[in-house]
């Protein structure tokens, strides 16, 4: 449909190209120096590409692209080979960033040995350099890094257990839960988890946590102690439809300027204002006296076969001339 051109290879953003690649290493070392790691979320190449020049540290191809992608109430429905396609789209706008791929619902819950071959075909396949999943699966954590499967944890609120949570709750409440959460962290750091994600807990306990956890904790409504922060894209610029979340802020709306755009398109669609003629395509100044598509010039308006089929029209009177420029010759 589109005629215009994108390059992968077009220039990057100043900050993009003065910035080292971001590895799994180099998150442990800025939580060493105190360096806050930036991440968001992304789901094709454009968004990627605009977060990656933007300088941000880690692109999480966050299976919560089933919601504000996809369109589902939650993140349950979306598949292996649906975010193999995305995080695919994801790692050709990215240079810098790390990628990491969600696996999604169902990807890692039955066997080990299934869940390392999920994860093998996210790096293999689709180009990311590390994958997430949810819960304390210490076994799965310890198999994935074997075969050399850089891993990131989630503990807390972890939105594939919203059936066993009974919604979206904010977890560690209590003492008991909130030691229960880090003892989990601890675990999944010891069998070789590169960093963890902390969602919806008390800032005290996510606090506490990462002080003593020895690998990077990434925050996202848990307060401003973690190691790092991460939002949902979609929720930083406002496109999900949706009131939100108590932990987000808006940097921008872009919901409002889409909208204006559209409609400023169908508005000059129908008041014959766009295209114009400088938008347009024309022929050869020779062609020009040839050819024609107005039909009171072409005659088509007295040629019913013309006017069925007004891209082959031919000027009459340029026609003619011709015809008579033959007989002389």
């Amino acid at each position: 449909m589109s005629l215009t051109e994108f390059s992968a290879s077009a220039s990057l953003a100043p900050r993009s190209l003065s910035l080292p690649k971001v590895t799994m290493p180099a998150l442990a070392e800025m939580k060493r120096q105190g360096k806050p790691i930036s991440a968001l979320t992304a789901y094709d190449y454009a968004t990627a590409r605009l977060v990656d020049e933007a300088g941000i540290d880690l692109i999480l191809v966050g299976d919560s692209l089933a919601m504000v992608v996809l369109g589902y109430e939650n993140t349950l429905a979306v598949t292996v080979d649906e975010m193999l396609h995305h995080t695919r789209a994801v790692h050709r706008g990215v240079h810098r960033a790390l990628v990491v791929a969600d696996m999604p619902f169902g990807s890692y819950h039955g066997s080990v040995s299934e869940g390392v071959a999920n994860a093998v075909r996210f790096i293999k396949e689709a180009g990311a350099e590390a994958v997430k999943i949810e819960g304390p699966r210490v076994e799965l954590v310890r198999a994935l890094v074997e075969a050399e499967v850089p891993v990131i944890g989630h503990l807390g609120l972890t939105p594939q257990s919203v059936h066993r949570m009974g919604g979206y709750r904010v977890q560690g409440r209590t003492v008991d839960s909130a030691m229960q959460l880090q003892s989990d962290a601890f675990a999944l750091a010891r069998a070789g988890a590169g960093a963890i994600v902390l969602e919806g807990i008390p800032r005290e306990a996510a606090g506490a946590i990462t002080a003593a956890l020895p690998v990077p904790t990434i925050g996202i409504g848990a307060g401003p102690d973690c190691d790092g922060q991460i939002l949902v894209f979609h929720d930083l610029v406002n496109l999900t439809f949706a009131p939100p979340a108590k932990f987000v802020r808006r940097y921008g709306d872009a919901s409002a300027l889409f909208r204006s755009a559209v409609e400023h398109y169908r508005e000059d669609v129908e008041h014959h204002a766009f295209p114009s003629d400088a938008e347009s395509y024309h022929l050869p100044e020779s062609a020009r006296q040839l050819f024609s598509l107005d039909p009171d010039v072409t005659g088509a308006r007295d040629n019913p076969d013309a006017a069925a089929n007004p891209d082959a029209v031919v000027n009459v009177d340029a026609r003619e001339e011709m015809a008579e420029e033959t007989n002389q010759g």
